[in-house]
């Protein structure tokens, strides 16, 4: 550089234009180095978090405990990455944890509730309310869990729709897990008429209990009168299925007792009002 034109102002511009270049070429390889780090340190995260996928996999570990702590273990390992790339750039990594600290501190006042998310999802990790594949209802939603993140539950419903609830607000409301044990008790209403032979709807309705291979012998399916309601005679029909059979006995069973009831002359009250007209003399 040609320092002739320059100014004098005491120094020699010379050893200034030295030092700029010296500094320029170690700020470069520093910040070089730290994106090497960065993406190398990254990379080395993904294989270390897919290795510890595969071991607890291998382990038969639960997946929702798999998952959470796959996530759990990539944020702490791209934390530690990312002090290691900025302390390449020359920034003292000692002063930056504490400052780390001093700003999680904060964060976390701030933040209070994520850090009860995170402390729920523990809590849904170690007791194991439900776990991912279940169908469930909490927080005012149901369906499939297809995840439990760090600080969310992720359900499917029904319909297919993707529903993310805080953790500590699936934890702090009631939990009705369906898919929890292997069977389910199928409740059904059949209503007839008074003028219907019960004993002969008592027969029809356990014949078609024993036509349905669905339906389990233990426990045994309670048939039952239950209420002489104004209109109807209501009976009870209670099968136990496999949880996975629920809805496809439910419907099937209401179907075919309707079906079944029409062939052999049973009838199904159903609400009727009568109107009466009056015809009242013009005078």
């Amino acid at each position: 550089m040609n320092t002739d034109n320059l100014p004098d102002l005491g120094f020699d511009w010379a050893e200034v234009w030295t030092m700029i270049q010296t500094t320029g070429v170690d700020f470069g390889i520093n910040l070089i180095t730290a994106i090497v780090i960065f993406f190398v340190g990254k990379w080395v995260v993904n294989l270390v978090v897919k290795g510890l996928l595969k071991a607890m996999q291998k382990s038969e570990v639960d997946t929702t405990l798999r998952r959470f702590v796959a996530n759990l273990a990539r944020m702490l390992l791209m934390l530690f990455v990312i002090i290691a790339a900025i302390g390449a750039l020359g920034v003292k990594t000692a002063s930056l944890v504490a400052l780390i600290g001093a700003a999680g501190l904060a964060v976390g006042l701030a933040l209070q509730g994520s850090l009860s998310n995170f402390a729920a999802g523990v809590l849904i990790v170690l007791f194991r309310p439900y776990k991912v594949g279940d169908w469930i209802e909490g927080g005012g939603v149901s369906g499939s869990v297809e995840e439990v993140q760090i600080l969310t539950t992720v359900l499917k419903t029904g319909d297919n729709k993707r529903v993310i609830i805080p953790n500590s607000q699936i934890m702090g409301t009631t939990i009705t897990n369906y898919s929890a044990n292997e069977t389910r008790r199928v409740d059904l209403v059949v209503g007839v008429s008074y003028s219907d032979d019960l004993d002969k709807v008592r027969k029809e309705l356990e014949g078609l209990v024993a036509a349905d291979d669905r339906i389990l012998d233990e426990p045994a399916v309670t048939i039952a009168v239950s209420e002489l309601a104004d209109s109807s005679v209501n009976f009870v029909l209670r099968p136990w299925v496999n949880t996975s059979d629920y809805w496809g006995v439910y419907f099937g069973l209401t179907e075919a007792i309707k079906k079944r009831f029409d062939e052999v002359g049973i009838s199904i009250p159903f609400p009727q009002q009568d109107v009466y007209i009056h015809n009242v003399p013009a005078d």
